[in-house]
């Protein structure tokens, strides 16, 4: 299996930026498609980002899309979440998630992830 541990989550104003990361265990970090998923209090679960094994055809969601950037080194075992313009309501706790499916049209689904991080915790303040 593989192990995630990300970070630099923090205290942020309305407007700055922040980048998150995710550090994975072992050797195989290219054969996971990774995603990053967001939870605020009370909300559910939802996806924020998602990129492919090579680092292509990243998809994000509507809410953050053209503030966001997925990217990924695999020399690294490494996925990063680039976070600009933020808003308030992009405060939440952040996690990384792995999964090795080949079914595509399910990256954008939780259940799909058998692996997750403990979650780093995004504060914008306004």
């Amino acid at each position: 299996q593989v192990q995630l541990v990300e970070s630099g989550g923090g205290l942020v104003q309305a407007g700055g930026s922040l980048r998150l990361s995710c550090a994975a265990s072992g050797r195989t970090f290219s054969s996971y498609v990774m995603a990053w998923f967001r939870q605020a209090p009370g909300k559910a679960r939802e996806v924020v980002a998602t990129i492919s094994r090579t680092g292509g055809s990243p998809y994000y969601a509507d809410s953050v899309k053209g503030r966001f950037t997925i990217f990924r080194d695999n020399a690294k075992n490494t996925v990063y979440l680039q976070m600009n313009s933020l808003k308030p309501e992009d405060t939440a706790v952040y996690a990384c998630a792995a999964t090795q499916s080949s079914f595509s049209s399910t990256y954008t689904d939780t259940r799909t992830y058998k692996y997750w991080g403990q979650g780093t915790q995004v504060t914008v303040s306004s």
